[in-house]
């Protein structure tokens, strides 16, 4: 979706359901026990009968998705035949997306005339850092304003752990904060910067004789690179190879690990790169050894994905 904005030129923009799951209506009949401080002494074997979604509720994400879809629907919008959560809507020359993910929503449109009376409505929400959008977004905020309590978070700059930075020609990509925080809890954040992840000679193997380190920590250092990889491909390769060796991971494999984190110091500030106004063509590539990881002879495999100069996958 950052793409395709990108090479639209529209502007990014993120908003946030108060108390998504409450809004879901169930099909099925729920009760649940009563809750603590709210028990009738008169009735206590009796049980509640749900009207809405709860929390915790296993039928609450699909519900609330259910309640949003349909309104969207029903106000214009056509549900995306490959992505469920995405809806489009066309009015003229003008196209809205929206994207939806859980209890957070990006849309995106083309900036046109500034609206007052947006900035109006967004500032009778009580948020101070709302922004003036084009009036394009008017009649959606107003519509999902009268049914759901909406919050404009503004221009979109962080969703899901990925920094977002939207400038004139340019947006980027990045997780430089988390990249931050990672290195600090693991104590990487004084070691030295390298500038490689991975030694083209390092050949790593189960056992080398070295001792074993913990697994827990390990297995935490992996998951997180793993998180970072959404925005760095260029560890992808090196994390996975680090991976394999979780059940015993010894010395070596920290030590290989750790050179990773040495890597993210030296590369803090690069970032994907999304130009505006770029061609849209999907372009893939693909590579892979043969019989290349010396425990088992696996081959490892990998490819990318762009559209235009924008990686997508």
């Amino acid at each position: 979706m950052i793409a395709f904005a990108a090479h639209m030129e529209f502007k990014l923009y993120q908003m946030d359901v108060k108390s998504a799951f409450l809004n879901g209506y169930l099909k099925e009949d729920v009760y649940v026990m009563q809750s603590p401080g709210f028990e009738n002494n008169e009735l206590p074997n009796y049980v509640f009968k749900l009207d809405k979604a709860l929390y915790g509720l296993k039928q609450g994400p699909r519900a609330w998705y259910e309640h949003l879809s349909k309104f969207l629907l029903q106000n214009g919008f056509r549900r995306d035949k490959v992505d469920n959560t995405l809806f489009l809507k066309a009015k003229g020359e003008h196209l809205l997306i929206v994207q939806v993910y859980v209890d957070d929503i990006i849309f995106a449109g083309k900036h046109e005339n500034l609206c007052n009376e947006f900035s109006k409505m967004m500032r009778s929400d009580n948020n101070n850092n709302s922004q003036i959008v084009g009036n394009n977004f008017l009649l959606l905020l107003l519509l999902m304003r009268s049914e759901f309590e909406m919050s404009m978070m503004g221009e979109l700059n962080f969703f899901l752990g990925l920094q977002i930075k939207q400038i004139t020609n340019d947006t980027m990509i990045h997780q430089q904060k988390y990249i931050k925080e990672l290195r600090k809890r693991f104590g990487m954040d004084t070691s030295k910067p390298i500038d490689t992840p991975i030694s083209p000679s390092t050949k790593l193997i189960m056992d080398d004789g070295s001792p074993s380190v913990e697994e827990k920590t390990y297995r935490g250092m992996i998951g997180s690179l793993l998180y970072l990889t959404a925005s760095k491909p260029d560890i992808v390769f090196s994390v996975g190879l680090c991976a394999h060796f979780q059940s015993k991971p010894n010395e070596t494999h920290l030590k290989a690990v750790k050179r990773i984190l040495r890597y993210l110091k030296h590369t803090t500030d690069l970032a994907l790169w999304y130009p505006k106004r770029c061609n849209f063509d999907l372009v893939g590539y693909a590579n892979a050894d043969y019989a290349g990881f010396l425990v088992d002879r696996k081959s490892t495999s990998g490819m990318a994905h762009f559209l235009g100069p924008c990686l997508v996958s």
